[in-house]
């Protein structure tokens, strides 16, 4: 694993915003460009030499026509039948790819829980609160970020909810 890019390499805008955002928020950690993309919270635990529950999920819904971003430990699948009701929404679908580049600026894959255009309504996997690090996508599918379930809620001004 090599860490943030130098001066001397082209660094992507996505990974830019995302360490614009953890330095705004006075977060020591910043963005990590990996050898190989790790498009899936398995490939990323493997890639990190972590348990797959550490890695945070940014995914991007459908929440009735508004983006909703679940931070879901990678050990979980969303029910999205309860986030509906959580969030107090008719129904929460899976978005399409545009829908999610849409919201985000990111592809899926690689997509960070900041660093957006606009802030999305974000909830947070109480799992990950049982880590003292949990890893995150860093903007695109080569890139992640250590934090802490303490510090993802700050950073997306989420909400901690059980989401599986």
């Amino acid at each position: 694993m090599t860490s943030t890019p130098t001066t001397s390499e082209p660094v992507h805008p996505n990974v830019a915003a995302v360490n614009a955002v953890l330095e705004a928020f006075g977060s020591s950690n910043r963005v990590r460009i990996l050898p190989d993309a790790v498009r899936t919270a398995a490939q990323a635990a493997e890639a990190l030499g972590v348990s797959v529950g550490q890695i945070a999920n940014s995914l991007i819904f459908d929440a009735d026509g508004v983006p909703l971003l679940v931070l879901a430990s990678g050990a979980h699948r969303v029910d999205t039948a309860m986030v509906a009701a959580l969030v107090e929404v008719e129904a929460v679908r899976r978005a399409t790819p545009e829908f999610v580049r849409d919201a985000t600026g990111q592809a899926i894959g690689g997509v960070a829980p900041v660093g957006h255009p606009a802030r999305v309504r974000t909830l947070v996997d109480v799992a990950l609160a049982g880590y003292d690090t949990v890893w995150a996508a860093g903007g695109i599918p080569h890139a992640v970020f250590p934090t802490t379930y303490d510090e993802l809620l700050r950073i997306t001004g989420g909400v901690a909810a059980e989401v599986a």
